[in-house]
Formats: C-alpha cells, structure tokens, sequence
C-alpha cells in the first residue's frame, strides 16, 4: 500500500483568471468542496498516510484552509516554492527529501475525477511510474501518449492517443540525478518511452480538468450542484 502522495498546487491558474486572482485554483469548489479536499479524502481512503503539497500562488490560502491534515486522517506538509513555480519536475525535486524514498501518488491539485487510488496499484520490479490515462477532452483532442499491448506508456499514433489525468504512481528513481530547480515533467516521460519501464492504466470513469471558469460551471452543473 502507498503511504505517500504529492498534491500539486502550486501553479498561478492563468486560465482561471478572475477567479484565481484571489484564491488559488485547487481551492476552487466542486459540488461545494475545494478541488484538493477530493483528493485528500481520497488519498486518505485509500490508506495515504502524508501527503505533500507544494504552494507558490496564494499558497498560504491553502495552508490556512488545511492545517496539518488532521481533519482528513493525514498528515499535511508543505513544500514552498518561489512565486512562478517550479513546474511539474522542479516542483517534485525539491519535495523528494519529504515524500521519502518509497513510490508516491502524483495528484494534479486542478482535476476532479471518481478515480479512487485503490486496488492494486503497487509498481512493479524495474517500473519506474504508473500513469492514469483517461479518453481525450475536447481541450485536447489527440491526447499525450498510448498505451501498448504490455500495458506500457507508448508514444501516441495518430488515433490512439489517451490524455495524461495528472494521476500517476512515481519511483523518486525517475528522478535521479535531476538538478534543483525549473524543470516539466513532459520530458522525463517522453525519455522512457518504449523502454517499458511506465506503466499505463485506461480509466474511463469521470475525470475533468477544470482548467477554466467554463469548465467548472459545467462540472458543477453535472453534478447538480
């Protein structure tokens, strides 16, 4: 069972703008609860015991809000990053001393979804992640990558590409020997390509990235709320 989970919530929300000039975007409500409050019920459900949170936009609005997890049955730290971000890869890097030396869920603190961290989702020998992807969004229509006949991250074709959840599995191993500092997550993917060393999993339960103000109107509307 996975002990340790990394919520990212450090991104500014350009694209959510107005709403995120004064709130950062996982703390925008979903069916009258904070995007990352999902994940945190979620995580804890699934038996994560500390999770990590790295903050940069409004971080100490998120802070406040949480505390230290105890109201959600986890244990909360904090990874602060300079205004701007590290993005995804930077951003894991400099929260890898936290996170401990045992494979982590990687959570994009901007995506609503049923998915619900259980069942077998150990890695196995010599993987090095486990990526949850979902059918294409009309935001992203030829997705990011596909999945071959082994269940392995694959490089897209031109009609069987899947899009990245912004949910996955991670070793730190992936990240050995990656510096301090700004960094994507994109490219360290793309290098293991074909070498079988990612797993990959179709989730076709419900999944959004609420990355605009219209998105999030249309989830809540979904979802009655």
């Amino acid at each position: 069972m996975i002990k340790s989970a990394m919520i990212l919530a450090a991104g500014r929300g350009e694209r959510m703008r107005p709403l995120t000039d004064t709130l950062p975007k996982p703390m925008l409500q979903v069916a009258g609860k904070p995007l990352i409050v999902w994940h945190l019920e979620k995580l804890a459900a699934a038996g994560v015991e500390r999770v990590v949170i790295n903050l940069a936009h409004l971080g100490h609005k998120i802070e406040q809000a949480l505390g230290h997890g105890e109201q959600f049955g986890v244990t909360i730290v904090y990874s602060h990053e300079r205004q701007g971000a590290l993005e995804t890869a930077g951003g894991i890097v400099q929260a890898l001393p936290l996170l401990g030396e045992q494979p982590f869920w990687l959570v994009n603190g901007d995506v609503w979804t049923d998915w619900s961290f259980t069942g077998n989702q150990q890695l196995k020998a010599g993987e090095l992640a486990k990526l949850v992807l979902v059918n294409n969004p009309q935001h992203n229509p030829a997705g990011d990558f596909a999945i071959d006949n082994n269940g392995y991250l694959a490089a897209k074709s031109q009609d069987d590409g899947l899009t990245y959840s912004g949910i996955g599995i991670y070793s730190p191993q992936l990240f050995a020997g990656c510096p301090q500092g700004r960094a994507p997550l994109a490219p360290l993917l793309t290098a293991q390509l074909d070498k079988q060393t990612i797993a990959a999993e179709h989730f076709q339960g419900q999944w959004c990235d609420v990355g605009t103000p219209q998105r999030l109107a249309e989830l809540n509307k979904q979802l009655e709320f």
